[in-house]
């Protein structure tokens, strides 16, 4: 399984979200700091959940670390995230 499928799989089981889209942003930093060949080092996340109504910006985003988990976000380098309810 991907990065990018981990992550979706993860963020769907823990939100329920009405929208996910992950991406693998990776070829865009060729030559950046943590840039691996094969990609699955840079993502972005967008991800629309009614649970993120009433929370803040910050809430959020430990929300989603946590659903995501400290094994994979450790193997990645950046993650992009845009949340909403």
């Amino acid at each position: 399984m991907t990065i990018a499928a981990e992550i979706e799989a993860r963020l769907a089981a823990a939100f329920a979200p009405e929208r996910i889209e992950v991406v693998d942003e990776s070829e865009a930093h060729r030559g950046h700091a943590g840039y691996r060949d094969g990609g699955e080092s840079h993502f972005r996340v967008i991800l629309r959940a009614p649970v993120f109504a009433g929370m803040s910006r910050i809430e959020r985003h430990r929300a989603v670390h946590a659903a995501i988990g400290a094994d994979l976000v450790g193997r990645i380098h950046a993650l992009a995230l845009d949340l909403d309810a």
